[in-house]
């Protein structure tokens, strides 16, 4: 009788432990440069969060280079998004929406920044409004 809550307790915790193991980030960017273009834009769009996340982490530690290298590179897989999702004609609303979301936060983030740090930033998120703008116009475009 006892089994059944050792039982349980045993498939939770495995259970756990595979939820948990998600893709290095290393491990997604090799997987969204070898994937089918129309399954490109939301691997891009997951590096560049995950890079949005690690970049707000550093500025609060104050690792100010570590920092930009993350701004840098959100604004270059959101630039991968983008182009994938016109390519493939896929995940356009969704790269559109996660970009236009991450150009807000970057702003957030701008703002909690010294003065001096702030340009990169907010630069970063003037790129990716203008890429969320660009989406919005393609999706709603004459003569699709």
């Amino acid at each position: 009788m006892h089994r059944l809550p050792i039982l349980a307790l045993v498939l939770a915790v495995t259970a756990t432990s595979l939820a948990s193991k998600e893709p290095s980030l290393e491990e997604l960017i090799a997987r969204a440069k070898s994937a089918p273009v129309k399954e490109q834009p939301s691997l891009y769009v997951e590096i560049a969060e995950r890079q949005l996340k690690s970049a707000d982490e550093l500025y609060n530690a104050g690792n100010v280079e570590e920092a930009r290298k993350s701004v840098a590179d959100i604004v270059t897989y959101s630039e991968k998004a983008h182009d994938a999702a016109i390519e493939s004609g896929k995940k356009v609303k969704s790269v559109e929406m996660a970009v236009r979301k991450m150009s807000h936060k970057l702003n957030d983030v701008k703002r909690t920044l010294n003065f001096e740090d702030q340009a990169p930033v907010g630069e970063a998120a003037d790129q990716l409004q203008k890429l969320a703008d660009d989406l919005l116009t393609y999706m709603f475009r004459k003569g699709k």
